[in-house]
């Protein structure tokens, strides 16, 4: 299975559907964190729950159209990122990502989403990479704003969260400025 080392401590793989266990658990633990910000969260209430999820990822990976992968930490599940689709016509993709709550402050997630970004140019050959983040979503802001991502201003009502919209800032980076 796909697995990408990004540096001594850091990998993302694809999960297998034998990860559910631990997928649940990680989420499970940091339910009320995630839920803030990802809408998603109060759908999955079982361990069982991530099994057709897993082979969604597993067949958008199949198909060329981006990925979802787990970010391992000195082995273990930390969080996911990927590419939400790959859009081949105008050569762009957008990266979504979450971290665990007791994962949170090691860098973990700022060096996974510049091995994404990396892939996206010199592995897809891909010409823009987005971000969207919620406007209050302080920690997720930080990353795109780390690595030297334009803000490009602000999609209001961008994305529904249980009961609410709220806006995302909308960050990118293009093949031309990523070193």
């Amino acid at each position: 299975m796909f697995t990408m080392k990004v540096n001594e401590n850091v990998s993302v793989k694809l999960l297998e559907k034998e990860d559910a266990k631990a997928l649940f658990t990680l989420v499970d633990a940091s339910r009320k964190y995630l839920r803030e910000w990802l809408p998603w969260v109060d759908s999955v209430e079982r361990e069982e729950d991530y099994v057709p999820i897993i082979e969604t990822w597993l067949k958008q990976f199949s198909a060329h159209n981006g990925f979802q992968a787990g970010v391992l930490y000195k082995g273990n599940l930390a969080g996911m990122v990927g590419f939400h689709a790959i859009d081949w016509s105008n050569r762009k993709t957008t990266i979504g990502y979450w971290l665990a709550e007791n994962y949170q402050g090691y860098g973990i997630m700022t060096v996974a989403v510049k091995a994404l970004i990396d892939q996206a140019f010199n592995g897809y050959g891909l010409n823009r990479v987005e971000i969207h983040c919620g406007v209050g979503n302080e920690k997720s802001k930080a990353i795109p704003e780390r690595i030297g991502m334009k803000r490009e201003g602000i999609m209001r009502d961008a994305e529904y969260l249980y009961d609410h919209f709220h806006d995302c800032v909308l960050y990118s980076i293009l093949s031309s400025e990523w070193e």
